[in-house]
């Protein structure tokens, strides 16, 4: 479902002529099965949110190759990029990133007025998504007047509402408590086992991690471990 084959990355600052080359990815070689749940950790700066960058597409390697769902994506143009991110990849991250101005289900139906689906299938999809992830009876409610485990709900809604293969999720607990962290750590679990979705979930929580299949260790810029995660995975359960 991704495969990353001797990927370098590098960023440069500093005004022209006085330029600093800031390496980042070291020769990383990644694979990641279909219907995986895969965590990476490591500290601050060790190169996980670039990784995930280049998985999204939101940059682009120095040097190496990218395939997602079987298919190549390093040289895709901008637009291509857009439409392949809408039709394969879902997003979760810390802070939700719910419109404020927008109820709970606007913002759960977001992809789908993208994508061009009718009203009443619009209508239809989000109540389902929204029943599936618990937050139905909220629909009508404003991000502001939700909880965090309730708006991190509807950011997971949202971001299944297409069926994407592929969730890529950005430290998706660090703004929950630990129990909404267990109840969301759940729900990962059951989609997962439900639908078969990858994910890939960029943490530095061992909790986290342990819901995992396989944790992938950076330090510094290189892929150190890709061992299966420790325990954890059935000592959640969903509500």
């Amino acid at each position: 479902m991704i495969e990353m084959n001797q990927i370098n990355h590098q960023f440069t600052i500093g005004k022209k002529g006085k330029e600093r080359v800031i390496p980042v990815l070291h020769n990383i070689d990644l694979q990641v099965k279909q219907g995986e749940i895969v965590a990476i950790v490591g500290r601050s700066g060790s190169g996980k949110s670039t990784l995930l960058n280049l998985m999204s597409g939101y940059i682009r390697p120095t040097s190496g190759t990218i395939h997602l769902a079987g298919q190549a994506v390093t040289n895709m143009s901008e637009g291509e990029w857009a439409n392949f991110r809408l039709a394969h990849l879902g997003f979760m991250f810390q802070s939700f990133q719910l419109i404020q101005s927008m109820t709970a289900f606007e913002n759960a139906e977001l992809p789908l007025v993208l994508k061009g689906v009718g009203v009443s299938q619009r209508k239809k999809r989000v109540m389902e998504m929204l029943d599936q992830v618990g937050i139905a009876d909220y629909a009508g409610h404003y991000p502001g007047e939700l909880s965090g485990g309730q708006q991190q709900r509807v950011s997971v809604a949202r971001s299944l509402m297409l069926n994407p293969p592929i969730v890529l999720a950005d430290e998706p607990t660090g703004s929950l408590d630990s129990d909404n962290e267990r109840q969301l750590l759940a729900l990962i679990r059951h989609l997962n086992q439900d639908r078969g979705t990858t994910f890939v979930l960029i943490t530095h929580d061992e909790q986290v991690a342990s819901v995992a299949n396989r944790t992938i260790t950076l330090k510094d810029g290189h892929l150190l471990t890709a061992a299966p995660a420790k325990g954890g995975i059935h000592s959640y359960e969903a509500h």
